[in-house]
């Protein structure tokens, strides 16, 4: 398949070229200078513990550079450590470890300098969902799943080169299910969380004992999970294509449901949603992270819920958008008490990622991006308030950085030939600035999810390549 693929690949780089300095292998990637020290921003793909999307340092600025390497795959999430070397969640065009398997999961590590793979390690294909929500432990391991096993993969040199390798794996006990593990998540108190593709879900304690209970069991058909979890102190928020669900570890180790709200799944999935039901992470925002925010799929008019995180009672309820696009799959930013909420409304989702017919069949894409804020009467009756709507498009999964009050993503630009990186003023939602990265259709950008580091480098991958945008000198 290299072969196969090399003229391919040879001809994106020639193409790309006018954007970026085609890829060299480093040299001596032993030597490369590790980054600016990772913290918790850089470790989880919705970058904290409250899933707000935000980090509290400055993105790429107004003119970037951009290095780039081609991994052979799409890379939906992006990690680093605390020795400055980023690694991915990937999905190979074709396996060749277990047998000629098209899409299949892997794990790929970065140079931090020249962007370029060092290693790349072959999972077993065993579910969608668990070759993209994982996250990096505090020994700046990949934490994921394969099947029912958590394995917990290093990097390190060996004999002067690279290697990625399975430091554990972790076979769960009889789950109850046969469906493969969609995600995982570490609390507040070290345990890890899991959760099934049908909505079992479960902790792993210190030594490997598991503990499970299934949702939505009531639920005619059962429940299906197609987002990410949300860490909690003492468990997980999981939002089903059904409900919201707050879940602890009793006092027992078993997992206990808190409480949980449904909410309106519509009548169908939507153009520019990968599953029918809401398409958000559950967001924790306000003081001490006492509110949680989901968009749900109401038909004509999906809502903002802002709920009482210790309750799930209602705070506020409004239309998520106005003049946007009526749908979102993305997750919220959270910063204060406001959130920006993107849309993906019509958006062309490759047609092996969706799960269903949507209703309408197709739309266009005309996105857009909203600022809500949570704001307090002389009553002390909180309310949901629009700051802003503005008809902006954006193509990769939004990140707030707060150290200069922006939000970043890639755009296609308007000349339908290429793909910028853009920055938006967070208060007033006008862009500020706007870089042109890539080009179409190798650098299609699949409302993918990149990570800005604390240097200020976003690491962000397309259709064929993994982009470094760093801050200009």
């Amino acid at each position: 398949m290299k072969t196969t693929l090399a003229p391919f690949l040879a001809a994106a780089c020639t193409a790309l070229a006018v954007v970026a300095s085609c890829p060299v292998a480093s040299a001596d990637p032993v030597a490369a200078t590790p980054a600016a020290p990772a913290d918790l921003g850089t470790r989880l793909m919705h970058r904290d513990l409250d899933s707000t999307d935000s980090v509290p340092w400055s993105g790429p600025g107004d003119a970037p550079t951009v290095d780039f390497s081609v991994p052979g795959g799409v890379c939906s999430t992006v990690f680093q450590g605390s020795d400055g070397f980023p690694v991915a969640l990937c999905t190979r065009y074709l396996g060749t470890e277990y047998g000629l398997t098209p899409i299949a999961p892997s794990v790929v590590l970065f140079d931090p300098q020249t962007a370029q793979p060092l290693a790349s390690l072959e999972l077993r294909k065993t579910g969608l969902l668990g070759g993209v929500y994982g996250y990096l432990d505090d020994q700046d391991r990949v934490v994921i799943a394969e099947g029912h096993s958590i394995l917990r993969i290093s990097h390190q040199v060996t004999d002067g080169h690279w290697e990625l390798t399975v430091d554990e794996r972790t076979e769960l006990p009889d789950l109850g299910t046969t469906a493969s593990i969609a995600g995982l998540a570490p609390d507040g108190a070290g345990r890890v969380w899991f959760i099934t593709e049908d909505a079992v879900v479960g902790t792993v304690e210190a030594d490997g004992t598991g503990r499970v209970t299934a949702l939505g069991t009531g639920t005619p058909g059962g429940e299906k999970i197609a987002n990410g979890l949300t860490p909690r102190p003492d468990g997980v928020s999981v939002l089903t294509s059904h409900a919201l669900y707050e879940v602890a570890s009793g006092g027992t180790g078993d997992p206990v449901v808190r409480w949980s709200r449904t909410y309106d799944r519509g009548s169908a999935r939507k153009p520019g949603q990968l599953s029918w039901g809401s398409g958000t992470t559950p967001t924790f925002f306000g003081p001490d992270s006492s509110r949680v925010a989901i968009v749900d799929n109401a038909d004509e008019r999906p809502n903002l819920l802002v709920l009482d995180a210790a309750t799930g009672d209602t705070v506020c309820t409004m239309p998520a958008f106005e003049t946007s696009g009526q749908g979102t799959e993305n997750s919220l930013m959270a910063h204060g008490k406001s959130l920006w909420i993107p849309s993906t409304y019509g958006y062309q989702y490759p047609s092996m990622s969706v799960d269903g017919e949507s209703v309408p069949a197709e739309a266009d894409f005309q996105g857009g991006l909203t600022r809500i804020d949570l704001e307090t009467d002389a009553t002390g009756q909180e309310h949901c308030v629009r700051a802003w709507e503005k008809a902006v498009k954006l193509d990769t999964l939004p990140e707030l950085t707060t150290g200069d009050n922006r939000i970043w993503a890639l755009s296609r630009d308007a000349d339908a030939a290429t793909v910028s990186v853009v920055g938006i003023d967070a208060e007033t939602g006008e862009e500020v600035s706007r870089t042109r990265v890539g080009v179409l259709p190798v650098d299609s950008p699949l409302q993918l999810t990149g990570m800005i580091a604390p240097d200020g480098t976003l690491w962000q991958a397309t259709a064929t390549r993994m982009l470094k945008i760093a801050p200009g000198q």
